[in-house]
């Protein structure tokens, strides 16, 4: 696994594939996410509460939705959230992987933070599957369901997070070490 993220860090490649993950993002943010609330009256969607709920929840928010925003859920959202998921994981893989081998790191213990946002895409998966269950087992849905799918949501967050402050200190490493270099060329 390793050899096969060294063999991708291209610039070129990460940029198209960060452009194509924040598009599908976009989409969801400003598409089909807000299409699936306009169903709920205001309740959140269990792919947008990174603390997790509760099968209470959960059995209000598919009541609340009706059939037709329980179909939009289905149809319209978790579409895109299935390929999300993949995009996610390895455009930020290789993007740390990337940004580590600038700072001459990729051959350390560091580079296995790598996986981190796999393991969040992974979780991700888990989560919609749950989801799909519940919308399709409505309104016979299992207290250990719910349960086991807001524990992948909560990891799916908790990994997720984790990545971006790797992510945001690695960035400010890459800035110091270039600030550094550029002195030293200076003088």
């Amino acid at each position: 696994m390793k050899n096969i993220i060294k063999s991708n860090i291209n610039g070129k490649k990460i940029l198209l594939l960060f452009i194509l993950t924040n598009i599908i993002y976009a989409i969801m943010l400003t598409i089909t996410i807000p299409k699936v609330m306009s169903f709920t009256g205001g309740m959140k969607l269990l792919d947008m509460m990174p603390t997790g709920y509760n099968s209470e929840y959960v059995n209000s928010l598919l009541s609340a939705l009706g059939s037709t925003g329980r179909n939009a859920y289905l149809f319209n959202q978790i579409p895109l959230d299935m390929v999300y998921p993949f995009l996610f994981g390895v455009t930020y893989c290789l993007l740390l992987a990337y940004i580590l081998n600038k700072l001459g790191k990729s051959e350390s213990f560091l580079f296995y933070l790598c996986f981190i946002p796999l393991l969040s895409g992974l979780f991700d998966y888990f989560e919609n599957i749950g989801i799909i269950a519940m919308l399709n087992s409505y309104p016979d849905n299992s207290i250990i369901l719910s349960k086991t799918t807001n524990v992948f949501s909560v990891l799916k967050s908790f990994f997720t997070s984790i990545y971006f402050i790797i992510l945001t200190i690695s960035l400010i490493g890459l800035v110091i070490k270039l600030n550094f270099q550029k002195r030293k060329l200076n003088k």
